[in-house]
């Protein structure tokens, strides 16, 4: 029933007007979570000047899986150079992100989002959303719904490149 609840809200926000609509060249909007030890997450304040690759999840979405053990074999590999990641989740309690981000073995840090007020700042209407941002706050690359670990990492290499 959750589950289908999530589906109802994404699908509405997907039919409002209202729903921002970042895209390439948009400034990715500010916002202030937690990360899953408690410790206070401020986007862009601490991370100015670095490129962030922010991605929206939840457990219950059927591509997020897979697509995020990619995201964490690319992480390894490009952290050194300053790859940062921010896994948002969409609407789930921490008990429940703890244990999926275990499941899968990521390391990159999980956001807390329980009432999905960062999600519907960033216009997400389906699950997985990534966004890959600049040095410059701007949007450099959106990736809505499944992407193969190849096509994560171009972009992630080209959003490193820049900040060069």
């Amino acid at each position: 029933m959750l589950r289908f609840l999530f589906l109802l809200t994404f699908l509405l926000l997907a039919a409002c007007d209202s729903a921002p609509k970042l895209n390439t060249g948009s400034v990715a909007p500010a916002f202030t979570t937690i990360y899953m030890d408690g410790t206070a997450a401020r986007f862009p304040e601490d991370f100015r000047g670095k490129p962030v690759v922010i991605r929206f999840w939840a457990d219950w979405c059927r591509f997020c899986e897979g697509e995020m053990k990619a995201i964490e074999q690319v992480y390894q590999r490009r952290r050194e150079q300053g790859l940062q990641i921010l896994a948002v989740n969409a609407g789930q309690d921490k008990a429940t992100i703890a244990a999926f981000m275990q499941k899968i073995g990521a390391t990159y840090p999980a956001l807390l989002d329980e009432g999905s007020a960062i999600t519907r700042t960033y216009g997400v209407v389906g699950l997985p959303t990534t966004y890959f941002v600049g040095a410059d706050g701007l949007i450099k690359a959106k990736v809505v719904g499944e992407s193969d670990a190849l096509t994560f990492e171009k972009l992630a290499v080209e959003l490193l490149n820049a900040a060069r």
